[in-house]
Formats: C-alpha cells, sequence, structure tokens
C-alpha cells in the first residue's frame, strides 16, 4: 500500500490561562508531524529568541508592505508591536504534508476560521472561572490589572466556542492533552487529508 497525506492547520484557541500552550508543547513533543507556525513581528528579538525558530523579525516598512499585499491569514497589535501568520508559510507546510498549528487568541482564530473554514478548530476551555482566576494568579506573568481585564475577556471569549468544531475542557491535563490528540488522531484520517492506495 502507498499513502500520501495532506497536512492540515490546527487552530487552538481558548481565554488567557487555560493551559494552551502547555498543551501543545506536550503535542510537539510527542507527534513529528507536527509545526508551529513561525509569526512575524515588528518587536526587536529578546536575548533567546532565534530568527526563524521564534519569530520572523521585521520593521514596520515590511509589515506594511505584507499587509497591502493581503500576505497574512491574521494579524493583529499587541502591547504596541505587530504580528501576524503568513498565509504562503502556512499553505506551504500543509502541502508537504505537515500539521501545522496555531495557538492564537480568539480574536486571530476568527479570523482564520473564516479565510480556512477546512481547518480544524479546538477552543480549550477552563473548569470554572475561579479555576481560570487561579491559574492567571500563580503563573505569576500579569499585574492585578492585567489579570482582572483578562479575566474580564474570558467571558466574552467562552460566549464564542460554539464557532469551533470542538472543546477540550482543560480540568485535568493528561485527560485534556489525551482527548486533543484523539481529535488530531481521528482528522488525519479524513478522506480529504489522507489518500491510501491498494496495490
Amino acid at each position: 500500500m502507498t499513502e500520501t497525506r495532506k497536512g492540515m492547520l490546527i487552530v487552538l484557541s481558548g481565554p488567557s490561562g487555560t493551559g494552551k500552550g502547555t498543551l501543545c508543547e506536550k503535542l510537539m513533543r510527542d507527534d513529528p508531524s507536527l509545526v508551529f507556525s513561525v509569526s512575524v513581528t515588528t518587536r526587536a528579538p529578546r536575548e533567546t529568541e532565534i530568527e526563524g525558530v521564534h519569530y520572523f523579525f521585521i520593521d514596520d516598512r515590511e509589515y506594511d508592505a505584507l499587509l497591502a499585499a493581503d500576505a497574512f491569514l491574521e494579524h493583529a497589535t499587541v502591547h504596541g508591536h505587530r504580528y501576524g501568520t503568513l498565509k504562503t508559510q502556512v499553505e506551504t507546510l500543509i502541502e508537504q504534508g505537515k500539521n501545522v498549528v496555531l495557538d492564537i487568541d480568539p480574536q486571530g482564530a476568527r479570523a482564520v476560521m473564516s479565510r480556512k473554514p477546512d481547518c480544524v478548530s479546538v477552543f480549550i476551555l477552563p473548569p470554572s472561572y475561579e479555576a481560570l482566576r487561579v491559574r492567571l494568579h500563580t503563573r505569576n506573568t500579569d499585574d492585578p490589572e492585567e489579570i482582572a481585564r483578562r479575566l474580564g475577556n474570558a467571558h466574552g471569549e467562552i460566549e464564542q466556542m460554539h464557532l469551533y468544531q470542538y472543546v477540550v475542557v482543560n480540568d485535568d491535563l493528561e485527560l485534556a492533552y489525551s482527548q486533543l490528540a484523539a481529535i488530531i488522531t481521528a482528522e488525519k484520517q479524513r478522506t480529504t487529508r489522507y489518500f491510501p492506495v491498494v496495490e
């Protein structure tokens, strides 16, 4: 038997603090067919960041040119810096049979889902708002004002979960991971992506 595969675009989204990053890291370690989409940004690289691995670092002029050329699947301005996911990079990886993972906020996810209706969209849900509040406090990356803003945003973001194909509740990391991995395994076998030939 010969087999060929077309890759897929996997959109993981949900409120801040639901564990999307942890789930993504675990997926990437366990499944070599998965690759992260490397975004472009106008901010300067941090000391540990590598060009082409963490981001493609560009200036505002280059970003404006990409924007004018409709080169982005999605783009946003965050904390005064601009970020975007390149269409050509995602499409090239998919044609090579790679499964491209986007870990993005719900606003960006909506843009991607409208432009790529064949993507696999998964909303990561917290078990409760209280659990989300505790997670945001214990990760110690944001000040109280930022935590309050993120919790406020979470209500509106959760109201949009019906726009996604799948919902995974991250109350137990191992269970959430097994459900997410099962979704990806099943989606790999769709006849629109998997082409076995019996000889």
